[in-house]
């Protein structure tokens, strides 16, 4: 997590090191349930190859791969999406709840706040598996931001990675009770999609969904 400069406008160079984390990376979350779920049902739609090496490149195209938001390089879509980044005093991306909680044990982040769904009870409990929040990062604000509670990471990677790759722009699911529209930002490349930025975003919470 400590790969990247949070500054957009600050160009990222990959160390020889910094790859070889990221390909451990690969191969760690390639051997869980959810990848190979979403794996599997990528290759079955024709979206993909179909080895895990051939996967493997697809995902560091469109998660590791470095791309323009200020000046050349400055970002991609795994720093953006888990890690946060920032620019002129506000916070964009941090949509990662593990983030957001290592970064308050630090003292870095100030929670401003928890935003309610449509048809959601006031009250939050144990059950919330999605939140929207407003907080500050070394200063800086996020205004809001939706992530997930106590998910995996390699969940929410599976997830973004079957949505950016065979879902629309923003498609509505249910998760666990939750109406949710994930939204799915890219930005184009001759050598494959990279992820803008994934998220979700909090519609509403079924009530029978709970018991």
């Amino acid at each position: 997590m400590d790969n990247y400069s949070a500054q957009t406008g600050t160009g990222e160079t990959d160390s020889q090191q910094e790859r070889a984390e990221q390909s451990a990376f690969l191969d760690a979350i390639m051997e869980t349930g959810p990848m190979q779920f979403c794996h599997k049902y990528l290759v079955a739609k024709g979206k993909v190859p179909a080895d895990v090496k051939g996967f493997k490149n697809a995902l560091y195209q469109m998660w590791f791969s470095f791309y323009r938001r200020e000046q050349q390089n400055d970002s991609c879509g795994f720093e953006h999406v888990f890690l946060g980044e920032r620019k002129d005093g506000e916070v964009s991306g941090f949509h990662n709840w593990m983030m957001f909680w290592i970064e308050e044990c630090k003292g870095h982040v100030d929670y401003k706040g928890y935003m309610h769904p449509r048809n959601r009870s006031e009250v939050v409990d144990n059950n919330d598996r999605i939140i929207s929040c407003q907080l500050s990062w070394h200063g800086d604000i996020k205004t809001v931001t939706t992530m997930f509670i106590g998910t995996s990471p390699e969940f929410e990677f599976a997830l973004y990675t079957l949505y950016f790759v065979a879902g629309q722009e923003r498609t509505m699911v249910m998760i666990d009770g939750y109406e949710v529209e994930l939204r799915c930002y890219r930005i184009r490349s001759q050598q494959g999609d990279k992820i803008g930025s994934c998220f979700p975003d909090l519609k509403a919470e079924h009530s029978q969904s709970h018991s």
